[in-house]
């Protein structure tokens, strides 16, 4: 399937044309790590991004995260701590690869949702906006990503990509490049059910996956649920907040989403009031 730009008449060459949720290259859509998933086509994600902590002199990834707007990513709060010095690596596919059209840019600000409880993963508001030092060009490597209408809930079964650096399987390696897996959502009445996440499942969350093949996995909380609208256009509904101790690709245990379309008043206010 061709995921192409709307035509601007007159545009080509004007960034600015560029709409949000329609990548420059195509998105591979052939199969079915994230655990189970596939190798992204490179720069097909333009809105992810990875956020990572200096130590020891060294940048280590540690979330995925959105690009919501020139100078703001949207990532999980279970991803941020004040006593860490971040950074966000914009347009890359390969982690350790210096590759053109990438960027590095500082943060100058973290805004961790006011009712988010880390003793309380449950309770949900696992959602954090991270401000970059400087504003970045978009280009077709780094476009912002697209927000759903406020209130959408997606069908049970419709089918999104959760993508990121994290794990390939439970406890075990990390890729270098970025990495897709397809996921059906599952409604909130299923994934709210005894035998599935029961009680540990709010409103505030959307499920994905839970087939035992293919999950979110370490690494990749923050990063984005992408899911295509009906007019082509690539969504965020979902940022990775927590999966089960039990292994990261358990049936009836689906990855487990903040759900952004219950916080775009949020997301709205902070960047407007920073």
């Amino acid at each position: 399937m061709q995921m192409r730009r709307p035509h601007h008449p007159g545009a080509a060459n004007d960034v600015q044309a560029l709409s949000c949720g329609y990548p420059t290259y195509e998105v591979q859509h052939d199969v079915s790590r994230v655990v189970g998933g596939q190798e992204a086509s490179p720069n097909s994600w333009p809105w992810q991004v990875s956020l990572q902590y200096l130590s020891s002199g060294k940048w280590h990834h540690t979330c995925g995260g959105s690009l919501v707007a020139n100078n703001w990513v949207l990532t999980a709060a279970h991803c941020i701590s004040n006593s860490r010095t971040y950074r966000v690596l914009l347009g890359r596919h390969s982690l350790s690869t210096s590759e053109s059209g990438s960027l590095a840019v500082q943060v100058s600000k973290l805004v961790v949702h006011e009712k988010w409880n880390a003793q309380k993963l449950s309770n949900g508001n696992d959602i954090a906006l991270v401000k970059l030092a400087s504003p970045v060009a978009l280009t077709s490597k780094i476009q912002t990503a697209c927000l759903p209408p406020a209130g959408t809930i997606l069908p049970n079964n419709y089918p999104c990509y959760v993508t990121g650096w994290g794990r390939l399987q439970t406890n075990g390696a990390t890729p270098d490049v970025l990495q897709q897996g397809r996921l059906l959502v599952v409604d909130y009445a299923t994934c709210s059910s005894a035998s599935w996440w029961g009680s540990s499942v709010k409103t505030n969350m959307v499920c994905a996956g839970g087939d035992g093949v293919t999950s979110s996995c370490n690494g990749d909380s923050g990063g984005p649920l992408n899911c295509q609208a009906s007019n082509g256009q690539w969504q965020v509904h979902g940022i990775v907040s927590f999966g089960s101790t039990l292994g990261c690709n358990y049936p009836r245990k689906p990855s487990v989403f903040t759900r952004v379309s219950n916080y775009i008043d949020w997301i709205n206010s902070v960047i407007a009031k920073n």
